[in-house]
């Protein structure tokens, strides 16, 4: 409505029509390594403990986790726990999976609050820190540090039942089960954690660069720094909206901070929905159809005793 109300429809469409198809290959190269990135940091968990798997033959994992992340928002929880089945599925043991993704789960909330520190440290060093970025950003900063705290006062938990009223939450009593079930040694050996974190921060590098190539397809970007910020912050406000995928809330907040810095409303509103189709929108229906996959051949293979453990 905003956009609507002070935007002109005929530029919008004139930049989508005419956005440079180079630049969408670029995407779509973009695109394909951060799910590389993404199996990547199981491959580097399941290899330091002697388990080979391709990084190639885990990307599925990649494109099914994010279907349920986004479909289900549950602080990534609703992905962790079909990656573990994935893995399982693959030979892999349950608390070396188990392990491989609360490696996950904790560098990539490592490397967001890192990503969000700069986006600020970025905002702040132009003079366009505003104060309600800084709340949200510290807001951020509980949650991204909550999440990592809550797995270790699980694993503290071991030997002692969780609280009734907390299983009845959803995915809460099949995570606490899976939790107590990792391997702690296995989640940061050696250089483990800095590798991990570091795939993590690509990821966000790799998005946040589609959404400047999105911007070079329709009209002239604003500095990849300015980029960068704009990302982090709408992707930050999308997560602590926790509304499913983060929609509206990204775009428009990704819209604002780009039109701050002197992108017009169009150019940024195109740039930001050609960047969601790509992020989003394209990966959902592989997403689907291989995270429904998984579920099935995992609940036919899986013993009876399991089944019954985690209905």
């Amino acid at each position: 409505m905003v956009v609507a109300r002070r935007s002109e429809g005929q530029r919008f469409t004139e930049l989508l029509r005419h956005a440079q198809l180079a630049w969408l290959g670029v995407a779509v190269a973009l695109q394909t390594a951060t799910y590389a990135c993404a199996a990547a940091v199981w491959h580097r968990v399941l290899r330091r403990n002697n388990v080979r798997l391709s990084v190639r033959g885990l990307i599925p994992l990649g494109l099914a986790k994010l279907f349920a992340d986004q479909a289900l928002p549950s602080a990534g929880m609703s992905g962790t726990l079909l990656v573990v089945r994935g893995l399982m599925r693959r030979g892999v043991s349950r608390g070396l999976a188990v392990a491989a993704m609360l490696a996950d789960l904790v560098s990539f909330y490592v490397a967001y609050a890192l990503a969000v520190a700069l986006a600020l440290a970025i905002l702040w060093a132009r003079g366009e820190l505003h104060r309600i970025v800084v709340v949200l950003g510290f807001t951020f900063s509980l949650l991204a540090a909550g999440v990592p705290l809550a797995i270790f006062w699980m694993r503290g938990r071991a030997e002692r039942r969780l609280p009734h009223w907390m299983r009845r939450l959803p995915k809460v009593g099949e995570a606490f089960d899976a939790i107590i079930e990792g391997r702690p040694g296995a989640i940061f050996r050696g250089t483990l954690g800095a590798e991990t974190v570091t795939l993590q921060l690509a990821i966000l590098a790799f998005d946040a660069a589609t959404l400047g190539v999105m911007l070079h397809a329709v009209a002239t970007p604003p500095a990849p720094a300015v980029v960068f910020a704009s990302f982090v912050v709408a992707s930050m406000v999308a997560t602590l909206a926790w509304v499913p995928g983060g929609l509206g809330t990204f775009e428009g907040t990704c819209v604002a901070m780009l039109s701050l810095h002197g992108v017009s409303i169009e150019a940024a509103l195109a740039g930001t929905l050609l960047t969601r189709g790509f992020t989003f929108w394209l990966p959902m229906a592989p997403g689907l159809a291989i995270a429904r996959r998984e579920l099935v051949q995992t609940g036919a293979t899986e013993p009876s005793s399991e089944r019954s453990r985690h209905p």
